[in-house]
C-alpha cells in the first residue's frame, strides 16, 4: 500500500488544469447546494463595488475587499466541514454537532471581522 494519494500524481499544466477544474466544482457545489454561501456572495457582491464608492485610502479599500473575501473563504471550509460530517453520517452525534457548531461560529467571526472593519474604517 503507497502512502501517496494515487489522485495526487499531476505535475506542471495538467495539474493547474485539474486544480482549477475542482476549484470550479466546488464553487459550483456550494452555490447549488449551500444557502449561506449564497447569501455571502449576495453580501460581497453589494459590498465590494460599494467600496470603491467610499472615498477611503487603496490601502483601506483593498482591507475592506479582504475582509470579504475572508467570508467566502471561511464559508467554503464550513460548508466543507458540514458535507464530511453528513457524508460520514446523519445520525446525531455530540461530536458532529460540534463540529458543525465551530464552523458556524468561525463563519460568524468572519463576519464580525467585516463589520468592525467597515465600522471602523468608514467612521474614523
Amino acid at each position: 500500500m503507497t502512502p501517496y494519494s494515487p489522485y495526487k500524481g499531476k505535475n506542471g499544466i495538467k495539474r493547474i488544469l485539474n486544480a482549477t477544474g475542482y476549484s470550479l466544482a466546488g464553487f459550483k457545489a456550494a452555490f447549488n447546494h449551500e444557502a449561506a454561501f449564497r447569501q455571502i456572495i449576495l453580501l460581497n457582491l453589494i459590498l465590494i463595488p460599494a467600496s470603491f464608492f467610499i472615498h477611503v485610502s487603496a490601502l483601506e479599500q483593498a482591507l475592506m475587499v479582504a475582509v470579504c473575501l475572508l467570508a467566502i473563504i471561511v464559508e467554503l471550509f464550513n460548508s466543507a466541514i458540514e458535507a464530511v460530517v453528513d457524508r460520514i453520517s446523519l445520525e446525531k452525534h455530540e461530536l458532529s454537532k460540534n463540529a458543525k457548531d465551530m464552523g458556524s461560529a468561525a463563519q460568524f467571526v468572519s463576519l464580525a471581522i467585516i463589520f468592525f472593519t467597515w465600522i471602523i474604517i468608514l467612521f474614523r
